[in-house]
């Protein structure tokens, strides 16, 4: 069940958290996977690359600098040259500021928007004319719970940007449906990740552990919980789930919990 033999899939983010588990996963279920990851967020892809053989995956690795259009571009072009195909994006890398409104300079702003939005906009640019041309896409991105069903504050340009994903996929979805290709965004809750365990810039470990009760769930979610998810909506079986925003939260929202 939702296999994904034959399809390639560009990942961002690859190197840590969710990006680094869907790559392992995707490659369990079938898929070939170029990762895309970012040195300066100082995480090592080759533990990524050695659990994608492990499941006997291939894969490719790049530096990406998802802000550049060359970056992006390059690495569409290198798994077309190594795979033959760009079927799936998952266009997760992302980063957090945390800073009030008030206090945001313009560059602070644009780098955040130009990371968790414009990134996902590169890479769906650059692989959808290879996707039209094959008839089956998969553009996938990762939004979260913050500016989509509940608020972050000090974190307005985070939220603004994983806002923002759920609007492009809507109108990818509707655009290029016709093509084969679906278009969704995923809202992850807490999930125990590099990010999230950032005591700057997000919740931090105390902070992380603090809302597991608060869960009805009774847990935080772990990057599996996305990476699967993920696996579903890449896969032939989805091809009916397009322009959807899908929370995987365990329901903490719907409690109403602080």
């Amino acid at each position: 069940m939702f296999e994904l033999e034959g399809r390639v899939a560009l990942i961002t983010g690859a190197a840590s958290g969710i990006g680094a588990t869907t790559a392992r996963v995707f490659a369990e279920a079938g898929a070939s996977v170029a990762l895309a990851w970012y040195p300066p967020d100082g995480h090592d892809i080759e533990l990524v690359k050695d659990a994608v053989a492990k499941v006997g995956g291939r894969c490719l690795a790049a530096e990406v600098d998802v802000r550049r259009t060359a970056d992006v571009d390059a690495i569409v072009e290198q798994a077309l040259a190594e795979f033959g195909s760009i079927d799936i994006v998952v266009a997760n890398a992302g980063v957090a500021r945390k800073v009030a409104l008030e206090d945001l300079d313009d560059d602070a702003w644009n780098f955040v928007l130009d990371v968790d939005l414009n990134g996902a906009w590169r890479c769906f640019r650059a692989a959808l004319p290879h996707m039209k041309a094959s008839g089956f896409g998969r553009l996938l991105a990762t939004s979260s719970i913050a500016g989509t069903v509940q608020a972050w504050p000090q974190h307005p340009h985070y939220a603004a940007a994983k806002a923002g994903l759920v609007g492009m996929v809507q109108t990818l979805a509707v655009e290029y449906g016709p093509f084969g290709i679906t278009a969704n965004a995923v809202a992850p809750g807490v999930i125990d990740t590099p990010q999230a365990n950032d005591p700057v810039n997000s919740l931090g470990p105390d902070g992380v552990r603090a809302v597991a009760p608060k869960v009805p769930s009774g847990r935080v979610g772990i990057p599996e919980d996305i990476a699967y998810l993920y696996q579903f909506l890449a896969s032939e079986q989805a091809s009916y789930v397009s322009g959807q925003l899908i929370v995987a939260d365990g329901a903490r929202y719907l409690a109403g919990l602080d």
